[in-house]
Order: C-alpha cells, then sequence, then structure tokens
C-alpha cells in the first residue's frame, strides 16, 4: 500500500513546487530584501544621495519646475499616478506646503481637492487671500503606495523643496500637516523651532537664499476629523495676520 502511493505523493510535490513557481516564487530565502509594495517595473537604479541633490541644479524657478518634471531620478518616478507640480508664481506673498497629495488630489490632478480643498479655501479667505495669489506645492509630488514614504526619499524631498521656496521666493510660509512640520521644521525635541522672539506659531524655514518666516498648522484632513483643531488653526492663522502687517 505504502508503495502505491509513493508516486502520487511525488507527483502532487511536483506539482505543488510547480504551482509556487508559476506564481512568482522560485527560491524559499534571498540575500537581497524585497519591498512588496513598490509596483512591479523594470528595476531602478541606485541613487546615492549626492547624485539627488546635485550642485548643478537648475537656477530659475520655470528650469526647475521642467527639472523636477522630467528628472527620471525623482523618488516619484518609482510611484504610479501623474505627478502634481507646483503651482503659482515667484515672489507669492504666500507659500503653502503639504506633505503629499490625497487620494482625491491624485484623481483631481490637483492638490488640496474635494472637502479639504473647500476647507482650506475658507482658510485662505480668512487671512484675504485665493488661490490666484498663492504659490502651493507638496513635498512629495505624487502619492507612494500606501501613503507610507521612506526616509530617503522624505530626505531627499525636503532637500529639494527648500531650493524650490529659494527660487520662488515667497514672503511667507504657510506649512501644513504633521509630517510636513516635522520634516522642514525640525528641532532636537522632534517639534518645530520656536522664533527667536518668542512669536507664538511664528518659524523660519532655512533655504538656499537665507531664511523665510513660516506658521504651521493643522492640514485640512485632520481639521475635518478632528472641528475642536479649527480654534487654535485659527490662532495660527491670526499670527500670519499680524506678520503680514510688521
Amino acid at each position: 500500500m505504502r508503495g502505491l502511493l509513493q508516486p502520487d505523493v511525488a507527483a502532487a510535490a511536483s506539482a505543488y513546487m510547480a504551482w509556487w513557481e508559476l506564481a512568482g516564487v522560485d527560491c524559499a530565502t534571498a540575500e537581497a530584501p524585497v519591498d512588496w509594495l513598490r509596483p512591479a517595473g523594470p528595476a531602478q537604479p541606485v541613487v546615492s544621495p549626492t547624485q539627488a541633490a546635485p550642485r548643478d541644479r537648475p537656477a530659475t524657478l520655470e528650469a526647475f519646475l521642467s527639472w523636477i518634471a522630467n528628472d527620471p531620478g525623482q523618488p516619484e518616478r518609482r510611484w504610479t499616478g501623474t505627478p502634481i507640480l507646483p503651482q503659482g508664481k515667484a515672489k507669492a506673498p504666500l507659500m503653502v506646503i503639504t506633505d503629499m497629495p490625497d487620494p482625491a488630489d491624485m484623481a483631481a490632478g490637483t492638490l488640496l481637492s474635494d472637502r479639504a480643498g473647500k476647507l482650506f479655501d475658507a482658510m485662505l479667505a480668512a487671512i484675504g487671500l485665493s488661490r490666484g495669489d498663492i504659490c502651493l506645492a507638496s513635498l512629495l509630488l505624487s502619492r507612494p503606495p500606501g501613503g507610507m514614504v521612506e526616509a530617503s526619499d522624505l530626505n531627499a524631498a525636503a532637500d529639494r523643496m527648500r531650493a524650490l521656496v529659494s527660487l520662488a521666493a515667497p514672503s511667507r510660509l504657510l506649512i501644513l500637516g504633521d509630517r510636513t512640520i516635522r520634516t522642514l521644521l525640525p528641532d532636537h525635541d522632534g517639534r518645530p523651532v520656536q522664533d527667536t522672539n518668542g512669536v507664538q506659531g511664528l518659524h523660519y524655514l532655512n533655504q538656499d537664499g537665507g531664511t523665510v518666516s513660516a506658521v504651521a498648522t493643522f492640514h485640512p484632513r485632520l481639521l475635518l476629523g478632528q472641528p475642536a483643531a479649527k480654534a487654535e488653526c485659527w490662532r495660527t492663522l491670526q499670527s500670519l495676520i499680524e506678520e503680514k502687517h510688521r
């Protein structure tokens, strides 16, 4: 009886291994780790930190926007979806920076769309501005799988944003969301830096052209889920208005 079962067991084992091979599993272990969240595609070249931050970046805003739109070394080239480029003109009275497009933004092709966008427009109106008056940009030009960002990509995006701020030369910055704040305005505690004059909510971003004053507040997506935070957001916007009239 045992001898009769052996051919069937061997055939079953062979079929089992063939099934896994068809599924793409050709070995039990491997030397290199695999990021299963990344979309399938051709292998991407490894970019070193010095390659990610070249010294010969474009020297004008228009050329810089063209560079990030077409350069194959940008982190967003590994992700699906069309990148959403910064919008607005140079020397705007206000530049608004968020972390990344939301799923609704990727579908609409513009930052801060849908319900969060309506709330954002109301925030701008409260300080006497509209989208046509500002420069609007995000640290990451498109949304990574699951919204999860590798530290190296975030560092490269922060360095790129500082260069963009230098070329855009806005009068002030409004930084939205905890991840954006921690990336652009860190201190030793992991919290945004305090203004040297003790002004509540006022910070300074270091960039290639020096420093620019900034205020930081909640992202509209958080305000939609936590309306109680709107009062603190309004106080922050008031400090932005006060800075405008100094």
